[in-house]
């Protein structure tokens, strides 16, 4: 008996997250096919894009900076054994475009806009105000969610494009404290090897991590019940499960970008 109650309750939880993946997957499938249809509500996306991206920008700029100090010091410490601390600034600008700033942007915003659209819908949800717009005759799904969704997607490729060149920069600025490297030297070096190839897949990406970031937090939000409590939730687990989607996402991502523009050697 034991066993098969073990069983049962492990069963039950595998249809549990099966059924909330087909649910979230079918969210934001209904908002992609909502997204092409009128009225496109353009006010209310600049508003979200004004929110998103515009209030993100310090928190960005600042952590781009700041990696881009510590990669800095790092690199240099592991290439000054080889003596190629000419190849920092190249190296530095290759991590950053590639990977760590799209990356890094994603999780910030993840944990600030994730955050905020969970919160913000669940407490609409919880009050009834979606239900409220919904007897207006205002599609509240459109107005609310697939608004937020759409400016995220746009927000999310210049902010990550904002923490690229903060990176460098800050890579820059640790350099001339070391070696006193002046401007025009580093940033030839550091965009020789840098490519359209590189800058192109690795940002429109984040154009997917916008959409997972608020399509998870609208869903959350959407769903919420149980009051206050339950917004906190929603709140939590937007952060957590848009990180976690963005993560995976940027697995698969990768993959597809090595396949369509595969590494040159040599």
């Amino acid at each position: 008996m034991p066993l098969l109650t073990t069983v049962d309750r492990a069963g039950a939880g595998v249809l549990n997250i099966l059924e909330f993946t087909g649910a979230m997957a079918s969210f934001g499938g209904r908002a992609l096919v909502e997204a092409f249809r009128p009225p496109y509500e353009p006010g209310e996306i600049i508003r979200h894009i004004y929110s998103f991206g515009y209030r993100s920008a310090p928190l960005v700029g600042t952590a781009g900076l700041a990696i881009g100090v510590v990669l800095s010091m790092h690199t240099r410490a592991s290439l000054e054994r080889f003596g190629a601390e000419a190849m920092i600034p190249a190296g530095l600008a290759i991590a950053m475009i590639r990977e760590t700033g799209p990356l890094t942007a994603a999780l910030l915003v993840s944990g600030r806009v994730g955050a905020g659209i969970g919160a913000e819908l669940g407490a609409m949800k919880v009050s009834e105000q979606i239900d409220a717009l919904e007897a207006n005759a205002v599609d509240a799904f459109k107005y609310l969610a697939v608004t937020r969704i759409i400016a995220l997607m746009i927000v999310m490729p210049l902010l990550t494009i904002l923490m690229d060149f903060a990176g460098i920069f800050g890579g820059y600025l640790a350099e001339v404290a070391v070696s006193g490297i002046s401007a025009q030297m580093y940033f030839e070096r550091a965009f020789t090897y840098i490519s359209y190839s590189d800058l192109i897949p690795a940002t429109v990406k984040t154009v997917v991590f916008g959409f997972l970031i608020a399509g998870a937090a609208s869903y959350l939000g959407f769903t919420t019940s149980r009051g206050t409590e339950g917004v906190g939730e929603a709140s939590t687990r937007s952060v957590v499960l848009g990180s976690m989607l963005v993560i995976l996402g940027d697995v698969i991502l990768v993959k597809l970008i090595f396949f369509f523009y595969p590494p040159v050697s040599g």
